[in-house]
């Protein structure tokens, strides 16, 4: 299947977890691919297999203004164009609110709301050109709040409502604009927390699917609405999350009967 033969993608975080996983399946269904990320060995680990020639290496902050507009400048310089954004690149950092500095504040909402807003900014008149689209990575936390999460929470709901803003705008001009908002994925960021069997087991409780994502249940996700064959959804943010929304949030109650 190569939906996406003759076009070209830039996908932000893609050295590692679902911005490698979606890199990949981009290149395996036939793009050009500029892959971003801040550490290039990995950006070229991600390639590894692939066709060097239908590939750009850009390791850089996507919180950084500048760097963006050097980012999407040098994509269009060596592939022509511009078909789709997927705004991947993001990080979490976990406690209290009380505990959550001015430091940690800024540097979760600039790696993942700033970012967005620099790369969709200046990739919209290319893709305006190509008739494009952006799929940006919300979060189940970015539809209800958790605990310990504060900023996290901030930055992937506004990232969801934003998402709903530009599809507005610029659904009628050609450019679809959508999310997806997956829960737990295993990638290098979770390994810490899928350590945990409590929290595993609290994690598989509350998903229907009874097992956390895998990046490639996620890129498959958003090569499907980044394609034609998703040509009429717009300003949609797309659940990934095995059932998770599905809850009231009530316990299994047939588990603890010992009826399941």
């Amino acid at each position: 299947m190569n939906r996406f033969e003759g076009k070209v993608v830039i996908v932000t975080g893609a050295g590692s977890g679902i911005g490698a996983g979606t890199a990949r399946r981009f290149l395996q269904e036939g793009a050009s691919v500029a892959l971003n990320g801040r550490r290039e060995h990995k950006l070229r680990e991600t390639l590894e297999g692939f066709d060097q020639a239908k590939t750009l290496v850009h390791a850089g902050d996507v919180s950084d203004e500048g760097y963006v507009k050097s980012l999407i400048a040098d994509t269009v310089r060596r592939f022509g164009k511009l078909d789709v954004l997927i705004n991947n690149a993001g990080i979490a950092i976990f406690g209290p609110f009380e505990q959550t500095t001015t430091q940690d504040w800024r540097k979760v909402l600039s790696t993942d709301l700033d970012s967005v807003y620099f790369t969709s900014r200046e990739a919209l008149p290319h893709l305006l050109k190509t008739k494009g689209s952006i799929v940006n990575l919300s979060s189940a936390s970015g539809i209800g709040g958790d605990w310990g999460m504060s900023s996290y929470n901030a930055a992937k709901g506004a990232i969801t409502n934003f998402t709903r803003a530009l599809a507005l705008e610029y659904g009628s001009r050609g450019v679809r604009v959508n999310a997806v908002a997956p829960s737990l994925t295993s990638t290098e960021a979770t390994g810490e927390l899928e350590k945990n069997e409590a929290v595993l087991s609290a994690f598989r409780e509350r998903l229907p699917i009874g097992r956390a994502a895998t990046p490639g249940d996620i890129a498959g996700v958003i090569a499907f609405l980044a394609s034609d064959d998703a040509v009429f959804i717009n300003g949609v943010i797309l659940p990934v999350d095995g059932g998770l929304g599905a809850s009231n949030g009530q316990p299994n109650f047939l588990n603890l009967l010992g009826k399941g």
